[in-house]
């Protein structure tokens, strides 16, 4: 089925000019980097640190990871993907926008994380996020893209200052995609037989999937 694609406008900052690679200490939702230094001592700063001051940790928008695995990311394009980090949500279900949606960033080269809905859970997770229940949905930075328009998706990725050619090294591997809510294991408790001995309860049985997730359209 075809996605509603609602008009807007670009609302992306321009990138800001980098600053000198000094240690700077700044709170959290600032910070573009955190460090983990030597001695375990945390430190937040929104300015390129020297790996010698312990391990550092490229932070995304409002202090979240940025989307990263494997090699390093070349230095522009980890600037980029500090700033404005790209998520991709799609279904599980049959949803062609959605594959061609994956194939659009992996072509250009955008690192991205991959969240799937799987259940009612996720759905609802989803509208959560991003105000609508549409697969696919992209965000980069703080817009939202609801339903697959390759123009209008690079369009924003440009304005980003993404690169439309991949810069991604040979080697860079995509994380797994993750559902959106994580899933716990049910707890276990132990009882005692007729012989008195404490043996564990068996884990209750997992709720059955749901058919269709709530609201998805495609």
């Amino acid at each position: 089925m075809t996605s509603h694609v609602r008009s807007c406008i670009l609302g992306l900052l321009p990138r800001a000019t980098l600053a000198a690679l000094a240690l700077v200490s700044v709170t959290a939702s600032q910070a573009q980097f955190k460090v983990i230094g030597t001695d375990g001592k945390v430190t937040y700063t929104d300015r390129e640190p020297n790996t010698n001051e312990g391990k550092v940790i490229p932070l995304g928008a409002r202090g979240a990871a940025a989307p990263e695995s494997g090699p390093e990311l070349p230095f522009e394009l980890r600037q980029v993907a500090i700033k404005y980090p790209v998520t991709l949500y799609v279904t599980t279900k049959s949803c062609e926008p959605c594959v061609s949606a994956r194939q659009l960033l992996k072509q250009r080269g955008i690192p991205f994380n991959e969240r799937l809905v799987v259940t009612a859970e996720d759905s609802d997770a989803l509208l959560r996020l991003t105000g609508a229940q549409d697969a696919p949905t992209l965000t980069i930075g703080s817009q939202t893209l609801r339903g697959l328009a390759a123009d209008v998706w690079n369009s924003y990725l440009d304005a980003a200052g993404y690169p439309r050619e991949s810069r991604l090294p040979a080697t860079y591997q995509y994380r797994p995609a993750t559902p959106i809510v994580e899933q716990q294991a049910p707890a276990t408790t132990a009882r005692a037989d007729a012989r008195g001995e404490t043996r564990p309860a068996a884990p209750a049985a997992p709720p059955a999937a749901p058919t269709s997730p709530g609201g998805i359209r495609f």
